[in-house]
């Protein structure tokens, strides 16, 4: 399992390159103002860090109990990239919504956009990471 310290740079180091980049994309993408976007971005990111975290958590505790191991094949990557996304996506409609004085209907359509970059972005950031640091079977 992955140590407190690991998980933490895990989720401070996901979330800070994740705004650095989206922050142009959604900004050219949407037409809306980079401090908008940075925003949204900043605000989401304070959310999807502590769901990072205890959802991670769960998932290798899952992992651990159900198949014995942590490495993750790459059908077991999309699935835990899916369904953090979708996660994140329940908190993060109304404050799109909110804050950007948008419709639900646009909001979502903007999450969407953000879902498909993260998911992606979580793959290969995932992938990347645990090649970097590699999980201790130790327990």
């Amino acid at each position: 399992m992955r140590t407190t310290p690991d998980r933490i740079r895990h989720a401070l180091s996901f979330e800070i390159i994740g705004i650095l980049m989206i922050v142009p994309l959604g900004s050219l993408g949407f037409g809306m103002h980079a401090k908008d976007i940075g925003a949204v971005a900043i605000i989401g990111t304070a959310l999807a860090t502590l769901w990072n975290y205890v959802y991670n958590l769960m998932f290798d505790r899952t992992m651990k109990r159900f198949k014995g191991r942590l490495q993750k094949t790459a059908a077991e990557r999309v699935l835990h990239a899916v369904l953090f996304e979708a996660g994140l996506l329940v908190a993060t409609l109304p404050l799109l919504s909110l804050y950007l004085g948008i419709g639900l209907w646009q909001a979502f359509v903007m999450d969407i956009a953000f879902v498909v970059f993260f998911l992606i972005y979580a793959f290969v950031f995932n992938w990347v990471y645990d090649q970097t640091f590699p999980i201790s079977q130790a327990i």
